[in-house]
């Protein structure tokens, strides 16, 4: 069936959950994980007038802290995976374009499969916050299943 599947983390709550249960489907197919992060670049960051960002932090405090960032929420999914006994890598990527980040690291990796989760939001809100995950959908030449997370209501 699928030997390595590519798990993209954002390390939200809702892609933590995502990511439980890429785990817990490796397990069940005997399939190795690879965790990936996907950071834009601190051009993406700036803005449109290239000003607003540029004074409050500096390229190199961006980059440490993206780093920072990736690592603790990739140790995450590596930490779910050792416990579930499954074979685990990690990849940190940078790329302007989320979803792009991931369709090629996929393919780098030889991933046979995306695990991604969803919030499944539909209409307005789809409209004017986009989706990754649909993004991802469209531009994939591997198989993709989506994960449909569920959120906390009492927020």
């Amino acid at each position: 069936m699928f030997k390595k599947i590519l798990i993209p983390t954002d390390g939200s709550p809702l892609s933590a959950q995502a990511a439980n249960a890429g785990v817990c489907f490796a397990r069940s197919v005997g399939a190795e994980v690879v965790a990936l992060y996907v950071t834009q670049p601190f051009a993406a960051t700036i803005g449109f007038d290239g000003m607003a960002a540029a004074y409050a932090i500096t390229d190199e405090d961006y980059e440490k802290a993206s780093a920072e960032q990736s690592s603790r929420y990739l140790k995450s999914v590596l930490d779910r995976a050792e416990t579930a006994g499954v074979k685990a890598t990690s990849r940190a990527v940078s790329n302007f374009n989320v979803a792009d980040g991931i369709v090629q690291a996929a393919e780098e990796t030889g991933c046979d499969l995306i695990f991604i989760g969803s919030h499944g939001r539909s209409g307005l809100s789809r409209l004017l916050l986009g989706s990754v995950t649909a993004k991802v959908l469209s531009l994939a030449h591997t198989g993709v299943l989506v994960y449909r997370v569920k959120e906390d209501k009492e927020k």
